[in-house]
């Protein structure tokens, strides 16, 4: 049998490496971000009296998060273990690998079905006691949970590329699905070419099936170029053991973005508060904060494709017992998130105006979105290493560590100091949590990341090949 070559992970020079497969995975991060966008964009202009639309769509934030994050941490867990086990010459483990992965997938989009079904109506009048909020929010969130099944398959598919270095193709995948729903948006949003218009339920109809075009595109470019990874199901039985690895690592994972959407549900509970103080701030509020969450994903998902690839890389290495090309790639990760935090710092610093623009905002979401956007950008600079950090702690299977930074930013430091900064009346101070909060974190991930170098990376330094 002929060895199996050394795949580029392990040999590529680690800077021009993590760049190659760094650039498409961010920019396809980055047309994902601009779609979520984009159904923002039109929704907001549904009506030019109110944002009534644009705020359900921000309050079904959380639970299209979940939905992704589950997704991601399936996925995370598949990477993980697919990528040490290329590390390894494993190739038995990378095939049951991507099978298991499949399986939990299925399961997951089962659940969100149920959730769709019977859970949109209780989550919506938790949040708002607004009844055209609430309607136009629970007929997004059955949209987008009943045909989940898209989000699921194109997040593992796209991950079982990425595990073997074929970032590349994740572009194709990700930027059809986003051009497809760019184009669907406000022919189905405003029913143009005959359609009827459907105004929120088109800009969810759009995205699903922008994921299903995604996913289907990131199954053929698996079974056509994906050499390494063979999917056969036929006599199939779930692996739990396998299936208990996966989740072990991409639970954290999950728990981190579950932790997000708890963070999202209860800020704009604290915003609600400010009903209180004057009528309709507290809506304006969750408005303006649904509003930054669509544009700072510009900045973040991008950097989230670098620590994919961080995370790709660096399991490989743990695997082939290389501790340098580790360091190296955690290195030029910081380098590279620090760049891209910077430059959105800049943004929203300048252009708070023209940013909230692309949102038809009103002059009073204008006046409390316009510091907002000033105060709540600080903390990307802080945010940059934790994320990259993240990546490493979850390929050298410590994803624990994640779960933990990420439950000190968001539970026990930004709500606890949203809640008490809100008591002064001042919608303003409120937004100071998030500054707080990730100035925490990154004190607890370097810590975390020293800890896990002199108990993981340093010991290999000894066992290194030459």
């Amino acid at each position: 049998m002929e060895p199996l070559k050394e795949n580029k992970m392990g040999v590529r020079p680690v800077g021009r490496l993590l760049f190659t497969m760094a650039l498409p995975m961010a920019l396809s991060m980055l047309v994902q971000a601009l779609y979520n966008v984009v159904d923002s964009v039109f929704v907001s202009r549904i009506s030019s009296v109110d944002n009534y639309a644009l705020t359900a769509v921000s309050l079904a934030f959380p639970v299209q998060n979940i939905m992704i994050g589950v997704a991601s941490g399936i996925a995370v867990g598949v990477n993980a273990l697919l990528s040490r086990a290329l590390g390894e010459k494993n190739m038995d483990q990378v095939n049951r690998s991507a099978l298991n992965g499949v399986f939990l997938a299925a399961i997951g989009t089962l659940l969100f079905v149920l959730f769709g079904i019977f859970g949109a109506d209780v989550y919506m009048r938790s949040l708002t006691p607004d009844a055209q909020t609430i309607a136009y929010g629970v007929t997004y969130i059955r949209i987008i949970c009943i045909v989940s099944f898209g989000i699921f398959g194109e997040i593992l598919f796209e991950r079982l590329l990425q595990s073997t270095g074929r970032t590349g193709y994740t572009l194709i995948t990700q930027g059809t699905g986003a051009v497809v729903n760019i184009i669907l948006d406000p022919i189905l949003i405003f029913g143009y070419f005959g359609l009827p218009r459907m105004e929120v339920a088109g800009a969810a109809v759009a995205t699903v099936i922008g994921q299903i075009v995604a996913f289907v595109l990131a199954v053929i470019l698996n079974h056509k170029k994906n050499v390494e990874v063979r999917l056969h199901f036929r006599g199939f039985r779930p692996d739990w053991k396998m299936i208990g690895r996966i989740l072990g690592i991409g639970v954290p994972s999950m728990i981190m973005v579950a932790i997000g959407s708890v963070m999202n549900y209860t800020f704009n509970l604290v915003l609600g508060t400010f009903n209180k103080v004057s009528a309709g701030l507290g809506e304006v509020g969750k408005t303006v904060f649904g509003a930054y969450f669509k544009l700072q994903s510009f900045v973040f998902m991008p950097v989230f494709g670098i620590n994919n690839a961080v995370l790709a890389i660096s399991a490989y290495n743990y695997g082939a017992r290389k501790p340098k090309r580790i360091m190296q790639v955690l290195g030029w990760g910081v380098l590279g998130a620090m760049t891209l935090m910077l430059i959105g710092i800049a943004l929203f610093q300048l252009f708070p105006e023209t940013l909230l623009g692309f949102f038809n905002p009103s002059p009073e979401m204008l006046e409390v979105g316009v510091p907002a956007m000033r105060i709540l950008c600080l903390p990307f600079v802080f945010a940059a290493p934790c994320i990259i950090f993240s990546g490493v702690f979850q390929a050298l299977g410590k994803s624990l560590y994640s779960m933990l930074v990420s439950m000190a930013r968001q539970l026990l430091v930004l709500l606890p100091a949203a809640y008490l900064l809100s008591l002064a009346g001042d919608i303003n101070l409120v937004w100071l949590s998030f500054p707080i909060a990730e100035v925490v974190s990154m004190a607890v991930s370097a810590i975390l990341m020293i800890q896990l170098y002199r108990r993981r990376i340093k010991p290999l330094y000894r066992e290194e090949v030459i």
